[in-house]
């Protein structure tokens, strides 16, 4: 399971730099509405983003604070690659801090 929440982590936040650097300049600079679709695919991938990450935390026996962690990179662009970077240094410990 945290190999899935790993993967759709990556994904989502790869879609929210594409909204923000890519759909949004391109429907104000050149009036081509992309946001119409990077929106909603960006949205459903956030969705399914939470509760893998309630199943994944409560799974590894996550603290508050990874939790939360793991939350915040989700909403800020390029957050994906700060989590993904404390997955590959084995830093998400349970019970501990973030």
């Amino acid at each position: 399971m945290l190999k899935a929440f790993r993967i759709i982590s990556f994904i989502e936040g790869l879609s929210l730099i594409a909204l923000f650097f890519i759909a949004m300049p391109a429907k104000h600079l050149f009036d081509m509405d992309m946001v119409a679709i990077a929106g909603p695919v960006h949205g459903v991938l956030w969705l399914a983003f939470l509760p893998m990450l309630e199943m994944v935390s409560r799974k590894e026996a996550w603290s508050k604070s990874t939790w939360n962690y793991a939350l915040i990179t989700s909403v800020l662009p390029f957050g994906c690659f700060f989590l993904e970077n404390r997955f590959r240094n084995n830093s998400l410990q349970p019970n501990g801090t973030a």
